[in-house]
């Protein structure tokens, strides 16, 4: 059944940009172009739309962060809180994103296929899209692809993760290995970034050129692909190189780790707001380890608190930094928690009605959207799938996916599920 609700239109009226950017053309029209140049780059670069995508592998619990059921008999020990915005309550083990729903937004009707890992992660993060016999891409390799790199030189898809690190080029699907993610393992640097101490600048560039001739040589007898993926792969190396201290843990500052807690999901938050600041277009930070089907709630008391106060630094920043306006926050897992406790005080997986947090760029903030029964077991109303999540996302970050189709080698391919649309009440 397709989703009711229509994609909404641009809102009318003349904006302050707008008249910017009239103004600057115009200037630069009329040989002003010395001082309009600039500033319609500055413009330009402040519109750029990018995102943080925070990923709790293992699927944390709805009844613990965004959808609590104080009281009732699945509600576990912990309360509800008021937050910014009077009408919405979520729980007390999120006091810092409590202060700043007015900033922020939820679903809390999600419901989805699968319920078990190796089948739910995949797909929830490429979208669940019809069966073609393809690999569709990550999201971050998606908007790699339809947003670019920009103009910072470094990867547009970087992955900070816990334990081993590399180029996951799996992510890419059916775009090729350029579309991949740079995975910072445990937030390091990849491996070898530093050139030897004896290898100066023109040994460097004599090997250099000596690698383009060789690299050509090999485009020449083989398809176009591999050659590029080999010259994309040195072009981004180069540029890292040069921007070695994004890579670097060590170099976070002491206020910034206090900030967003010393942990090892606060210092990975605070090294992603720095490779936004960069100009990364995509990031995306995994914690795991909420696979609760045991002590779900100490492993929730300890867990939550640490995101809370990551998550609440990240959106101060990016507020402070005048980012939140065109950087997108997306808060999720491959599904829910069972409403029913288990024999083990844990709480297993449930797909049937679950929440994701999102805001920043393109989203109406303090927004709620879906509910769910009075005690938490499934949807009450609309229910929304992935497909139209990743509509609603794609929409917001300015990729119309009514207009833009993939290519794949000649296969025309909707980037969305065609059967979903976006979710009109989160999109400002």
């Amino acid at each position: 059944m397709k989703h009711p609700y229509a994609c909404r239109t641009a809102e009318h009226g003349i904006s302050r940009r707008h008249v910017l950017k009239t103004m600057l053309g115009s200037a630069a029209g009329a040989g002003l172009a010395p001082w309009a140049e600039p500033l319609l780059a500055g413009e330009a670069k402040k519109q750029r739309k990018q995102m943080l995508f925070l990923w709790l592998d293992g699927a944390c619990s709805q009844f613990e962060t965004w959808d609590p059921k104080p009281g009732t008999i699945f509600g576990g020990p912990f309360r509800s809180i008021q937050t910014k915005v009077p009408s919405i309550h979520i729980s007390e083990l999120m006091p810092e994103m409590a202060q700043r729903m007015d900033r922020f937004s939820t679903i809390r009707s999600m419901h989805t296929r699968f319920e078990d890992h190796s089948r739910g992660v995949d797909p929830i993060q490429r979208g669940d899209p019809k069966n073609r016999g393809v690999t569709y891409p990550f999201l971050g390799s998606a908007l790699a692809k339809w947003i670019g790199a920009g103009d910072s030189g470094l990867p547009p898809y970087i992955h900070i993760k816990p334990g081993s690190g590399g180029f996951m080029y799996q992510d890419g699907g059916f775009l090729g290995p350029e579309y991949g993610s740079l995975a910072l393992g445990d937030g390091l640097p990849p491996a070898n970034l530093a050139a030897p101490p004896s290898v100066t600048p023109a040994i460097n560039d004599e090997r250099n050129l000596l690698r383009q001739k060789i690299d050509q040589r090999f485009t020449d007898r083989r398809m176009p692909d591999a050659g590029n993926a080999y010259k994309y792969t040195y072009r981004v190396a180069e540029q890292m190189m040069k921007r070695a201290d994004l890579f670097d843990p060590t170099r976070l500052k002491a206020k910034d780790i206090e900030r967003y807690g010393n942990t090892e999901i606060g210092r990975h938050m605070a090294q992603a707001s720095r490779l936004l600041e960069a100009g990364v277009t995509f990031v995306k930070v995994t914690m795991f380890h909420w696979d609760t089907h045991g002590d779900n709630f100490n492993c929730h008391q300890a867990g939550i608190p640490q995101v809370d106060r990551a998550l609440g630094a990240m959106i101060d920043d990016l507020v402070e930094r005048g980012m939140y306006d065109h950087t997108m926050i997306v808060m999720m897992s491959e599904f829910g928690r069972t409403p029913r406790i288990n024999g083990r005080v844990g709480r297993d997986h449930w797909p049937e009605c679950w929440s994701v947090g999102l805001g920043g760029g393109g989203i109406k903030p303090g927004v709620v959207v879906g509910k769910t029964n009075e005690l938490g077991t499934f949807n009450s109303g609309q229910e929304y799938d992935v497909g139209h999540l990743f509509h609603t996302i794609f929409k917001a970050m300015g990729v119309d996916p009514t207009v833009k189709e993939y290519d794949n080698r000649g296969q025309p391919l909707p980037i969305a599920h065609e059967d979903c649309s976006p979710i009109a009440e989160l999109l400002a």
